[in-house]
C-alpha cells in the first residue's frame, strides 16, 4: 500500500531467468486478477524487481495481455490527456492524471527474448503507470497542487492507510 518503502524505491533488474521468475509472473497475474486490476508491478507485492504484467484494453477495446521484464519506457508522446487513474496500491482512490496518449516499453520476456510493447489510449496510460512503479513512483508523485493534496488527504483517510 501507499507508504510502504518498496513502492518508493527504484526496482532492481532481473538477473535470474529461472523458475522463480516464472512463478513471480504467475503470482502477479493472480494478484492483479484477484484485485480486478489491469496492470501490476512486482514491487506492489513486495518484490523489488523490474517486472510488470498487464491485461488491459486500449481505447478501441483491443485487449493487451502480457508481461515485461526489465522494461524501459522508450517513448511517451503524442497528445496529453487528463483521465481518471487509480492504483491497486491505493485501492478505491482515483485522480485526474495527465498521461501521453502513446507509449512504448521495451524489455524482455520471462525467457529473455526481446519484447517491445506499444500502446495507445488507456493502454498507453497503463504502460506509463506500471513503468513509474518500477522507478519507485506512485501516481500521486506525478500530481501537483490541489490534485496532489486531495489525493494524499484521501489516502491518509483510507481504511488501508499505514499512517505515513
Amino acid at each position: 500500500m501507499l507508504g510502504d518503502p518498496v513502492l518508493h524505491t527504484p526496482c532492481e533488474p532481473v538477473t535470474d531467468f529461472g523458475p522463480a521468475l516464472a512463478e513471480l509472473i504467475e503470482d502477479l497475474f493472480a494478484t492483479m486478477y484477484a484485485a480486478r486490476g489491469v496492470g501490476l508491478a512486482a514491487n506492489q507485492i513486495g518484490v523489488p524487481l523490474r517486472v510488470f504484467v498487464f491485461d488491459c484494453p486500449d481505447d478501441e477495446d483491443i485487449r493487451h495481455l502480457g508481461h515485461l521484464v526489465n522494461p524501459r519506457l522508450t517513448e511517451a508522446d503524442g497528445i496529453v490527456l487528463r483521465g481518471p487513474e487509480g492504483c491497486l496500491s491505493l485501492p478505491g482512490l482515483e485522480a485526474g492524471m495527465e498521461r501521453y496518449d502513446h507509449a512504448v516499453a521495451e524489455g524482455v520476456t520471462q525467457d529473455g527474448a526481446p519484447a517491445r510493447i506499444e500502446g495507445s489510449g488507456f493502454f498507453a496510460r497503463c504502460l506509463q503507470h506500471e513503468s513509474d512503479h518500477l522507478e519507485g513512483l506512485v501516481y500521486p508523485d506525478r500530481l501537483s497542487g490541489w490534485r496532489r493534496a486531495r489525493a494524499l488527504r484521501a489516502a491518509r483517510k483510507a481504511p488501508w492507510a499505514t499512517g505515513s
